[in-house]
């Protein structure tokens, strides 16, 4: 597995907590335990999306301030995972 899609594995993993807590704490808002989850898991994804972002590139359109730069990448069957 590449340096890259590990750093994406982590990211799609810190994301999937955060979301899956906002979906907790919809019906159980009083979890204080769980927002202390949720704020940490959302600042881990930031951190592993801008490290990531500064080493590979944009995950999407946009996301650095040119709307094109994301085609400069490798595309997923363009690795060598692919």
């Amino acid at each position: 597995m590449t340096e890259r899609s590990k750093m994406l594995r982590k990211l799609s993993v810190a994301e999937f907590a955060a979301h899956d807590l906002h979906v907790y704490l919809d019906t159980h808002p009083s979890d204080s335990a769980a927002g202390a989850a949720l704020d940490k898991y959302e600042k881990q994804a930031a951190e592993l999306r801008k490290e990531f972002e500064s080493r590979f590139g944009p995950l999407t359109a946009g996301d650095d301030g040119s709307r094109w730069a994301w085609i400069a990448d490798p595309w997923p069957w363009n690795t060598e995972e692919g």
